[in-house]
């Protein structure tokens, strides 16, 4: 999914959770990526996939660390962070509660993992608006971006676009469309159906935030909105 515009550029059928590391290769072999940034969740963090993107594709990655490798998330996590600066701070209100998030990120050479030139590490502290109890979580990730290509506003922004794709892609379809719910189930449907929602929802998405649900509601009210929409004019 790009990030600015939720368009799903690039999708594949797996076998579920198992398939997709195997089906990481595939999904991108097609894909321009020179100079682009490729951000993935930790289930894709692998020597080879940063190996097949760096040198391959000719991109950058920014993969997050989590407990799938226990030996880099250890490296990640002992490195000197109480000496480290904050770099970036957001602060965010919104359902019903609010949330901080701060960022360091240090350079690091030959890490363990290839390519490797900063180590990222995100706080995120949230609470309910009406309690004072705050949840903190550290999370970590690794990129093949030195300090001179991205800046720690850049990273967070990246960061936050990775987060994107769970929550204006994954749970838009999972809830809006109730694809969870779907009867559609046998053959080649299925990835037909994930197809179409993606694209009504970077068609919808295109220009700029939008609230899905209510877009799907005011497209249905009148016929021509739609075609509209996807530039289609008659006469």
């Amino acid at each position: 999914m790009d990030h600015a515009t939720r368009a799903v550029v690039a999708q594949r059928q797996v076998d579920g959770a198992p398939g997709e590391v195997p089906g990481f290769r595939p999904l991108l072999a097609d894909l321009d990526l020179a100079d682009t940034v490729v951000t993935a969740d930790a289930l894709q963090t692998h020597r080879d996939a940063a190996e097949f993107l760096v040198v391959a594709k000719r991109a950058h990655y920014l993969l997050a660390v989590k407990a799938n490798q226990p030996t880099l998330l250890k490296r990640c996590a002992e490195l000197a962070w109480h000496r480290v600066p904050v770099l970036d701070r957001t602060r965010d209100q919104a359902h019903g509660r609010v949330e901080i998030r701060t960022l360091k990120a240090v350079t690091v050479h030959h890490f363990g993992f290839p390519h490797a030139a900063q180590v990222v590490q995100v706080t995120r502290k949230r609470r309910g608006l009406h309690t004072r109890r705050w949840r903190t979580v550290t999370a970590y990730a690794i990129t093949s971006l030195t300090f001179a290509q991205a800046s720690p506003a850049r990273l967070a922004d990246l960061l936050r676009g990775q987060w994107a794709i769970e929550n204006g892609l994954h749970w838009v379809r999972d809830v809006t469309f109730a694809e969870d719910g779907s009867q559609v189930r046998t053959g080649t449907a299925p990835q037909v159906m994930a197809c179409l929602r993606n694209l009504v929802i970077g068609a919808l998405s295109r220009a700029g935030p939008v609230n899905v649900a209510a877009a799907l509601r005011r497209h249905a009210r009148d016929p021509r909105r739609p075609l509209a929409t996807l530039g289609i004019r008659f006469g």
